[in-house]
């Protein structure tokens, strides 16, 4: 098995990256954001791919990410009955590693199920699967998630908290737990207060 690729940038195109290493170029099937990170590094720059070896008796495909972090994310996601390796790169191309492992952390079926090809179900699915099995910690921007837990999403520490409550009126209103919760972060930092105050600054970020 390959664990990483470590070579020049080739070529990219809108899903792959072909990186050469000692005259032989491997393709690697990427997300749209490590397309975009790729990207701004430009050709010939040197890079550590890490992979995952996908075998089928007709194909074999590399999967790649710049983090050991969004590998071992894509690596969970699919064990999830109904999310293969398209639907993993499909997940974090929607979102970012931190997003998505707090959107599972807080249940937010609504925001994962924004990701082409993922429907309700599936999203259903991966957060009962999957949220016993991920953890702010796993991240290595634990500190940041931390953070949005401690405005209230889905924490039960939080409950009851004037951040909290401006999260759940938010979502009552449609906004989704996670954009509901960043805004309110932002908000209680800016203006903290009672939750009156918080939802009304909060509402500016939704808008």
């Amino acid at each position: 098995m390959i664990s990483f690729l470590q070579g020049t940038i080739e070529e990219i195109t809108d899903s792959a990256v072909i990186i050469g290493v000692g005259g032989i170029g491997f393709q690697v099937q990427i997300s749209s954001e490590t397309t975009q990170r790729l990207s701004s590094m430009g050709r010939g720059a040197e890079v550590r791919i890490y992979t995952y070896t996908y075998l089928r008796e007709d194909m074999i495909a590399l999967f790649g990410f710049l983090s050991r972090d969004e590998l071992e994310l894509f690596q969970r996601l699919i064990t999830v009955s109904g999310i293969g390796p398209k639907g993993g790169l499909s997940l974090l191309s929607a979102f970012s590693a931190d997003d998505l492992r707090f959107a599972i952390l807080s249940g937010d079926v609504k925001t994962i199920s924004r990701a082409p090809g993922i429907g309700k179900k599936t999203a259903e699915r991966l957060v009962i699967e999957l949220r016993d099995k991920v953890s702010m910690s796993d991240s290595d921007n634990h500190q940041d998630l931390a953070s949005y837990a401690s405005a209230g999403v889905g924490m039960a520490d939080a409950e009851g908290s004037a951040e909290a409550e401006a999260i759940e009126a938010l979502t009552a209103l449609g906004y989704a737990r996670m954009d509901a919760a960043k805004a309110v972060r932002k908000a209680a930092a800016e203006a903290g207060g009672d939750t009156e105050a918080i939802l009304k600054a909060a509402l500016k970020y939704m808008l």
